[in-house]
């Protein structure tokens, strides 16, 4: 199998990689077997200051990056300069609090000291996904590095270049080697790795159909996971709301990442009585949305990562006209070069469609109508995603009351959902389960372990 860099914008192959032999495999293998143990006695400041040195290098090098996202998976230059700036505040977030998170916690007992201690599991192998190339490996392996474990790197097949570009960073910036390693391996190979006893736990991001089979796999070799599979957010409009700036906000919401974003909003959910109006101001806005090369700094929609991800979202917006769904704007795939699609606008969308049933992952938004408050809650929550949520309201008493009954991992009052080191990220229902980020996410892949002292 190889591992081919293919540039959305243009439909050309840029490299490629050849997947790693079995010899190859057990090499890196036994790296990162030899390199844990010195790594999980490493002491934490010593650790800060390695993620302290990742944070400036993402920095001194943020055009190199962001030009290597921009390349592989076609985000706009501009939100890939973000990426990296996101991923250098994480670094730099555990850096300032993984020594607080993991210090010991006493605990009054009948023992002459008793307390809680928080060690590494040991190695945590992260499946993740194109649509973040860097974030999402930083999300889940900066707290993992802090707390004291090893990280392997299974990355999407689409994105290898970035995948060794991160590879290199770690090394260049004092991990030991072995400590980080990005695996050139194939599928059948990652079940394999979930079996092999030198894999302590399992972190993916993804589609929840690879959620199921990964789950069940570590289930049954007994290996703690985390999962974050995906959502499709609803984004509910009260009647009270400040509709220029929720409608502003949508943009961002829904269009961002040209829609390929676990966390945007996928469902917009209006209240009638604000619906029309909302709608107007809506498409204004996204009309407005310049369509082109992402290398290009005034692009707000680049392609596509790949071309089966574009023909299979048009297989869902004719599917769903055809059963009724109202095209607003857009709903088209771009003829000519290149994996774009019109930024679009479905209305008067249903349970059943497939807009409404499944997550669209690319840059059609879709519009549900309700009768009132009661009812845009009820469909809020009435879907087997609960990643985030958003609802907007003048009345910010309503709104949290709003936000706490709404079926989701993270719920935002009149802002834009989004994830944030200093908060805990993930989902319930069919979003999968555990956190990354915060004290939460770290001490997700730790050993939480009671020393009872007589």
């Amino acid at each position: 199998m190889d591992f081919i860099s293919i540039n959305p914008t243009t439909g050309e192959t840029v490299k490629r990689y050849t997947a790693w032999t079995e010899d190859e495999l057990e090499q890196a293998m036994r790296r990162t077997a030899e390199a844990a143990p010195a790594w999980q006695s490493t002491r934490v400041d010593e650790r800060r200051e390695r993620l302290k040195t990742i944070a400036a290098e993402l920095r001194n090098r943020s055009d190199a990056y962001a030009s290597k996202i921009t390349l592989e998976m076609g985000k706009p230059i501009q939100e890939a300069r973000a990426e990296i700036e996101k991923c250098a505040w994480v670094s730099e977030f555990f850096a300032e609090n993984a020594e607080r998170f993991l210090r010991d916690e006493l605990v009054e007992t009948d023992a002459s000291r008793s307390y809680v201690a928080f060690q590494p599991l040991g190695t945590v192998m992260g499946v993740m996904p194109w649509n973040f190339p860097f974030w999402q490996v930083f999300r889940f392996a900066v707290p993992a590095l802090a707390a004291g474990n090893c990280v392997l790197l299974k990355h999407a097949s689409n994105v290898p270049q970035c995948a060794e570009a991160i590879e290199e960073l770690f090394l260049r910036s004092g991990f030991p080697s072995g400590v980080f390693q990005w695996l050139r391996i194939a599928h059948a190979h990652t079940e394999k790795l979930i079996e092999d006893a030198r894999v302590h736990a399992i972190s993916l991001t993804g589609g929840e159909q690879a959620g199921r089979r990964i789950a069940a796999l570590a289930g049954r070799n007994l290996k703690k996971t985390v999962m974050e599979l995906g959502g499709s957010d609803p984004f509910v409009v009260l009647t009270d709301a400040d509709l220029e700036r929720a409608a502003t906000t949508a943009v961002t919401a829904r269009f961002q990442n040209c829609g390929q974003s676990c966390i945007a909003a996928k469902r917009f959910i209006l209240v009638d009585a604000v619906a029309d109006e909302f709608l107007a101001l809506f498409k204004l806005k996204v009309q407005s949305l310049i369509v082109g090369d992402p290398s290009q700094e005034e692009t707000r929609i680049g392609p596509m990562a790949r071309s089966d991800l574009r023909d299979g979202i048009h297989r869902s917006v004719a599917e769903s006209i055809r059963q009724g769904a109202v095209p607003v704007l857009g709903c088209e795939p771009v003829t000519g070069q290149g994996y774009f699609y019109e930024p679009s606008i479905l209305d008067r969308v249903t349970p059943g469609m497939p807009a409404y049933e499944e997550e669209l992952f690319g840059p059609v938004a879709v519009i549900v109508r309700t009768r009132d408050e009661q009812e845009a809650l009820t469909t809020a929550n009435r879907h087997r995603y609960g990643l985030g949520a958003s609802v907007w309201t003048r009345d910010r008493r309503k709104g949290e009351d709003f936000a706490r009954r709404l079926q989701c991992g993270a719920a935002f009052v009149n802002g834009l959902v989004k994830s944030d080191p200093r908060m805990p990220f993930g989902g319930v229902k069919d979003s999968g389960y555990g956190r990354e980020l915060g004290i939460y996410g770290l001490r997700e892949f730790v050993n939480v372990k009671s020393v009872w002292i007589g």
